[in-house]
């Protein structure tokens, strides 16, 4: 498994992926179809942002995450097939390398409720509440992370 940095011809496998991680927490298609804008992955958000991704084959990516430079992680998904194969992990260390590197010293994101006992176990805490970008009314936990 190898770690690099996204292109932007990555982004339809990257879009694919991210749909297929966020549908396998048990969202119907109603849910999954709101989301749609908020989830794609687009060539631009790839050129604006430190994305990686995570592949055993070239150009099919089994995980992504997307690092700003204010620290927000805006994405963080692994394929359903190869999930708790340490693909996460492994996306998690080469996350920090590059923050630490930028200068960051504070990570947040915006977890789906399903993700936040994966991101407690990197040293997430909750610290408050965010309302969703595509469904009104709904909140996701907000957490951070002081490097």
């Amino acid at each position: 498994m190898i770690v690099r940095r996204a292109r932007g011809e990555d982004a339809p496998a990257l879009t694919a992926l991210v749909y297929l991680s966020k549908q396998s927490n048990g969202y119907d298609d109603a849910f999954m179809a709101a989301c749609a804008d908020e989830l794609r992955v687009t060539a631009d958000r790839i050129a604006q942002t430190d994305f990686l991704l995570a592949e055993d084959t070239p150009g099919v990516p089994r995980g992504c995450a997307c690092l700003t430079s204010t620290g927000a992680i805006e994405a963080f998904f692994i394929h359903p097939d190869h999930k708790r194969r340490g693909i996460g992990r492994l996306l998690w260390t080469h996350l920090l390398k590059t923050a630490k590197t930028e200068g960051i010293a504070r990570l947040t994101l915006e977890a789906d409720p399903a993700a936040v006992p994966f991101y407690r176990a990197m040293g997430f805490e909750v610290v408050g509440e965010a309302p969703s970008g595509s469904i009104p009314g709904r909140v996701l936990p907000q957490m951070a992370l002081t490097l």
